[in-house]
């Protein structure tokens, strides 16, 4: 048997199987054809094996090999499971490496206001035929910050998943989990009210909760171009992406005390140990607390002559 040829099958268990979303499959696919590319042989020795590794390290950052190396060592499992190879090579390689500790990119909360202000600006000033459009960049940027939702599942979020009277949203994130978020803002939930009056015949129409100007969903890219936009003509200089309002949105919970736990709930991270490296970004706020409010700096304390 040749290594591809069960990659089809494959590729169909985890997307009906396994459920996994279509970004993820995609990456597999190209992942595992670049192995069988590399190794050109029906069963590669270990020795071929971790020449693919080497050039991986060679060629990627960590975070890209160590999800190269992922992609193969599950496939090689889904073969053995199968019994259709007798056991995984990767039982006889060391792929552990040390990994860089990349911290998220976050908004300062002043460039969120003025970013919010500045939409709420266009938006009083908006003629009666965008009005509409800007209710609905308005809604998005709003949700981003109040749920940390990623901008797939913001484009994705289908109209009968959003309970208007309560503020509770339903998600679909990665591998088709489910996840409900709770809008604890009146003025988020206002101004999602407010589009969606707007909007409302579009909406049953397509289906999805945000729509584009021709009344189909309102796609990742086309929320990534507004909020350039917007950010652009706010004067706000830092290249503000969708995600990093995610990033922002658990830093700030655990700065004000969220505890990690209910962060990683909300965030719908499958491990908590994703979560904790919003850790490491509040520590800068609780360096700066500790260097402006700690009582020390109040007290007439006689130092060393």
């Amino acid at each position: 048997m040749k290594l591809q040829d069960k990659l089809v099958p494959y590729l169909e268990y985890c997307t009906y199987r396994k459920e996994l979303d279509q970004k993820t499959v995609k990456a597999y696919r190209i992942d595992l054809n670049q192995y069988f590319t590399f190794v050109a042989c029906e069963e590669p020795d270990k020795e071929t094996i971790e020449e693919y590794i080497t050039e991986l390290h060679k060629k990627y950052k960590q975070k890209t090999v160590k999800r190269k190396i992922a992609s193969v060592k599950a496939y090689y499992s889904y073969l053995e499971e199968n019994e259709l190879i007798k056991e995984s090579p990767f039982r006889k390689i060391k792929v552990k490496f040390k990994e860089t500790l990349i911290l998220p990119r976050i908004i300062p909360r002043e460039e969120i206001e003025h970013l919010l202000n500045h939409m709420y600006g266009c938006l009083q000033q908006a003629s009666e035929s965008v009005y509409k459009y800007c209710l609905r960049d308005v809604a998005v940027i709003e949700l981003f910050f109040a749920t940390g939702a990623r901008v797939y599942e913001i484009s994705n979020i289908r109209a009968e998943n959003v309970n208007l009277n309560t503020g509770l949203i339903q998600l679909m994130g990665k591998g088709a989990k489910e996840r409900y978020i709770q809008i604890g803002s009146t003025s988020v939930l206002d101004i999602l009210r407010k589009y969606y009056a707007e909007n409302r015949a579009a909406i049953k129409k397509s289906g999805y909760f945000f729509v584009n100007g021709r009344g189909n969903r309102y796609t990742e890219q086309s929320i990534r171009l507004m909020l350039k936009k917007y950010t652009a003509q706010a004067g706000i200089e830092r290249n503000i992406t969708p995600h990093m309002f995610r990033h922002s949105f658990a830093t700030y919970l655990i700065e004000e005390g969220v505890d990690i736990s209910c962060v990683q709930r909300i965030l719908g991270h499958s491990s908590i140990k994703t979560t904790q490296i919003y850790i490491h970004v509040a520590a800068r706020k609780q360096a700066e607390i500790l260097r402006d409010m700690h009582p020390r700096n109040n007290m007439k304390i006689i130092g060393v002559a």
